[in-house]
């Protein structure tokens, strides 16, 4: 299986904004900020997130907009952020977002809302 990903010219920022603008997704992207490639099913063990079903959207939408890189190896997918097309696109973007995600509370040890 082979996924569709925009060019880097072809990456919009509402779809940007609109993807990132769900806590789950924004979740995802600060995980593969962190650098390398990562397997579906870690990310979601990392997270909490029990739904692969679920997931599957989130994944085609961080897809579709540019945002991952989403490729198959064997029987799993591999997931790498695309900060140099999106800085690339708009520059200082990713870190403004990830930076106030931070400030909002997202690190704070409440119970998580990814599982809802």
């Amino acid at each position: 299986m082979s996924f569709r990903h925009p060019d880097r010219d072809q990456i919009r920022i509402e779809n940007v904004l609109s993807a990132l603008g769900n806590p789950l997704r924004l979740a995802v992207v600060r995980v593969l900020d962190a650098g390398g490639e990562h397997n579906c099913g870690g990310v979601l063990n990392l997270l909490g997130v029990t739904s692969k079903s679920t997931m599957t959207h989130h994944w085609r939408v961080l897809r579709d907009s540019g945002v991952i890189w989403q490729q198959p190896s064997g029987r799993e997918n591999l997931l790498t952020l695309r900060r140099d097309d999106l800085d690339a696109r708009y520059p200082g973007l990713l870190d403004a977002i990830l930076a106030g995600a931070v400030r909002d509370g997202s690190d704070a040890d409440e119970p998580s809302p990814l599982n809802a």
